[in-house]
This record gives C-alpha cells, sequence and structure tokens, in this order.
C-alpha cells in the first residue's frame, strides 16, 4: 500500500532587521570641567584643603576670605553649631530640657563667624581714595575708635580704643574718616594678641595712604586677665606703633601723645 507523503511545511524565518534605537549623544562643550564633589567631607576641610594647596598661612588672626566660595559661611556656620552641640553635651549640659540653652549651639557659631571674627572670612571693606588737592601735611588724629576683639589663647573678650595718628604727604591718598574705624573693626574682628593686632593695622595704613608717618596707640581690657587667671579687674594693657617720622620725630610724637584724649 502506497504511502501518502505528508508534506511538511517548512518555516522560512524571515530575515528581521532589528533596528536599535540611536540615542543622540550629548553635546559637549570643550570648555566645560566636571565639578568635584566633595560629598561626606566636611566644609571646612575642603576650605582647609584650599588654603595648604596655594601654601598660605591660615592662623587665627589671618584672613581667609579669597578661600571662601560664595554661600559658603552658611555652611560653615552649620558646621561650626554641630561641633558646638558636642562641645555642650561635653559640658553636661542638657540642651533638651533647658529653655536657655537650646539652639544656643547655633547662636555661638553664628556669632563666631559672622560677627566677633569675621574679620577672618570677609574681603577687606573697600576704602575710596581722595587726592591730597590741597597739599595737606599736618597731623592727623583719628579716634578713640571702639575696638572689640577676642585673644587667641582664651578666646576671652577683648575690649578697647584706638588712636590713629597720621602724617600725610603732599602726594598721599587721603582716605576718608569712617574708614578708618571699618579697617580697624576689620582687623580687630579675629582671634588675635594685641601686640600683634596693631602691627597689622599700621602696615596697612602704611600701605593704603603712603604718608611720612604713623602712629597708633591702643588701649584695652583683657578679659583673659579679668575674668579668670589673676582676675584683676584693674588691669589694662596699652601698647603703641610708631612708624616714619613718629619714630624719627621726638617732638611730632610728644605732640601726638598730648593730644590724646585718654579720659
Amino acid at each position: 500500500m502506497a504511502s501518502k507523503k505528508i508534506p511538511t511545511k517548512t518555516a522560512s524565518k524571515a530575515s528581521v532587521k532589528k533596528v536599535a534605537n540611536v540615542i543622540p549623544a550629548k553635546k559637549t562643550t570643550k570648555n566645560a570641567t566636571p565639578k568635584k564633589t566633595d560629598a561626606g567631607t566636611p566644609l571646612s576641610v575642603v576650605i582647609r584643603r584650599r588654603i595648604e594647596a596655594q601654601k598660605a598661612r591660615f592662623h587665627a588672626n589671618d584672613n581667609i576670605s579669597k578661600f571662601i566660595q560664595p554661600g559658603e559661611l552658611e555652611g560653615l556656620v552649620d558646621e561650626v553649631a554641630e561641633k558646638m552641640q558636642a562641645v555642650l553635651e561635653s559640658l553636661v549640659i542638657d540642651t533638651e530640657s533647658d529653655h536657655n540653652t537650646k539652639n544656643t549651639s547655633q547662636r555661638v557659631a553664628k556669632m563666631f563667624v559672622k560677627e566677633v571674627f569675621n574679620g577672618r572670612y570677609i574681603e577687606q571693606p573697600t576704602l575710596t581714595k581722595f587726592p591730597n588737592v590741597s597739599r595737606l601735611n599736618e597731623l592727623m588724629i583719628i579716634g578713640p575708635i571702639t575696638v572689640r576683639s577676642a585673644c587667641s589663647h582664651h578666646l576671652c573678650p577683648i575690649m578697647g580704643r584706638i588712636w590713629i595718628g597720621v602724617l600725610p604727604s603732599k602726594e598721599s591718598a587721603l582716605i576718608g574718616l569712617s574708614k578708618y574705624s571699618r579697617l580697624t573693626e576689620w582687623v580687630m574682628c579675629r582671634p588675635q594678641i594685641q601686640e600683634e593686632a596693631v602691627v597689622e593695622l599700621a602696615d596697612m595704613l602704611e600701605k593704603k595712604i603712603k604718608p611720612i608717618g604713623v602712629a597708633i596707640v591702643m588701649d584695652a581690657d583683657h578679659f583673659c586677665m579679668q575674668w579668670r587667671g589673676v582676675k584683676d579687674r584693674d588691669s589694662k594693657m596699652v601698647n603703641s606703633v610708631m612708624r616714619g617720622a613718629f619714630l624719627k620725630d621726638s617732638n611730632l610724637r610728644r605732640e601726638f601723645l598730648s593730644l590724646l584724649d585718654k579720659r
């Protein structure tokens, strides 16, 4: 018996072309530089690394504003507040139930960064200079200027007054009287010692004004002596810096010192 041939269907697979989804490549700008993220690194460490990379100094009385980017001061306040909270806890102060010390860490951090030590973190105030049209070369005394600072040994307040004497030359630049106060405040709002502070102020005035002579006298109460230690509330420190004509001319120096209002 003849066997029927059953035709077998051969499925001819059509070659299916897969169309790849082509994603257009992002255009890259030649000058674009990838941002380096410092995730998890404390902001103070990031700033410190910038300073060290430039081999710059960052002592307590140094200004480091050029290493701080816009908006970073708020982050620095938050970091200081966190560490100040740890200090309070180590002092065994219950900041949770004590209504007087709640948020004290934040207030202290803000005070340090934005007020009493802000001379470290903000740029030098702009000094408007005026030409010495009248060719003045007579003694000028500015003061007393109120001084608020802190000693770098114990971070205790230094409260006092400063007198500035300037003998301009006929070619010297003149600055507005308020600028003496602003520059003094900028220098003093840092942890430091009085002896170095007046020298730094004298250096800046010499550089900005280029006078024949500069003289500075500072009279201050140091709370590291009055509040702690020997606790002598009547002790003061008075020191002076004499430059140029004030150092060489005893009559000029005597005139300056005799005109100071020491009341």
